[in-house]
């Protein structure tokens, strides 16, 4: 069985006439990648990602801080006050952290290499957040301290 029809990908294919099947590249036996099925949702893979969340629910997550900032930000500006100066600084080191992973993830490869940088991340992205709550908790505040480098 080839890996289209197993996919379901079949329709509207005249599988005989196709060059990939004469030459033999659709209906070799080709290795399946590992494929779990939960309910109706398809992973294509199993690994979980930062936090311990599918790729599906991390995803969504970042996409809910990505949206999150754009009323955030604002926000913070319009209204300063210490709750959504600790708001914007968490949603923005979160929204930072989790870039860079991507990136890392992306880019830095090999045995033990992986594991230094996104080790040395999660300690910038830890100090990068403590030094911002201790900005918000010691002076000014984070968006007032953006209102005032744009007033300057």
């Amino acid at each position: 069985m080839s890996l289209l029809r197993i996919l379901g990908c079949t329709k509207g294919l005249h599988m005989s006439r196709s060059i990939l099947v004469q030459s033999g590249v659709l209906t070799s036996k080709l290795p399946l990648p590992a494929i779990g099925a939960s309910g109706t949702t398809l992973h294509t893979s199993s690994q979980r990602h930062s936090a311990g969340m599918m790729s599906s629910t991390h995803w969504k997550a970042e996409r809910v801080i990505s949206v999150g900032l754009l009323a955030v930000i604002p926000a913070a500006l319009a209204f300063p006050n210490p709750a959504l100066d600790y708001t914007l600084a968490a949603s923005l080191v979160l929204h930072a952290h989790w870039g860079m992973e991507q990136v890392f993830t992306d880019y830095v490869h090999g045995p033990s290499l992986p594991k230094v940088v996104n080790a040395s991340l999660l300690f910038a992205s830890s100090v990068a957040f403590a030094s911002l709550c201790y900005f918000n908790y010691n002076d000014v505040g984070l968006a007032k301290a953006i209102a005032m480098f744009w007033s300057a």
